[in-house]
C-alpha cells in the first residue's frame, strides 16, 4: 500500500493493517489507498477516488465517524498556520454549497503543509 509514516512531525506512524481493517467494508472495486496520515487520533486517508476523514471518538476511540468526500465536491480549502501565541494550525475544507467548512486542528509540530499539498494534488 505504501502508506507514509510519521510525516506530520508529532504524528504517529499509520499502520497499513489498521487502515485495511478500517476500510475493508468501505472501499469500492478499483479504489486504492494512495496515502494516509494520522493527526492525533484522526486519520486523513487519500484514495484514488475520494478523501476519507476518520474521527475516533470517546475515551477508547472504538467509536468512529467516517466522512467520505469525493474530490469533485471540494469547492475550496484553506490552511491557517500556527502563530507565536496560537500554537495550533487549522485546515478547513468546504464541501459543495455548504457555507460551513469542515475544520481540523493540527497541533504544534504537525506539518499541515503536507496534507494541504496532497489535497491540492487531488483537487486541482
Amino acid at each position: 500500500m505504501g502508506l507514509l509514516s510519521g510525516l506530520l512531525g508529532n504524528a504517529s506512524e499509520v499502520d497499513s493493517n489498521e487502515v485495511d481493517k478500517l476500510l475493508e467494508d468501505t472501499l469500492i472495486a478499483g479504489e486504492e489507498v494512495a496515502q494516509a496520515y494520522k493527526v492525533i487520533r484522526d486519520l486523513f486517508i487519500f484514495t484514488n477516488k475520494r478523501l476519507i476523514l476518520i474521527d475516533k471518538q470517546g475515551m477508547t476511540g472504538s467509536k468512529i465517524e467516517m466522512l467520505s468526500i469525493p474530490y469533485s465536491k471540494i469547492t475550496k480549502y484553506s490552511k491557517e498556520s500556527a502563530g507565536h501565541f496560537d500554537l495550533d494550525a487549522e485546515l478547513k475544507i468546504w464541501i459543495g454549497s455548504d457555507p460551513t467548512p469542515i475544520s481540523k486542528e493540527f497541533k504544534a509540530g504537525d506539518n499541515i503543509n503536507q496534507v494541504y499539498k496532497i489535497i491540492s494534488q487531488y483537487c486541482l
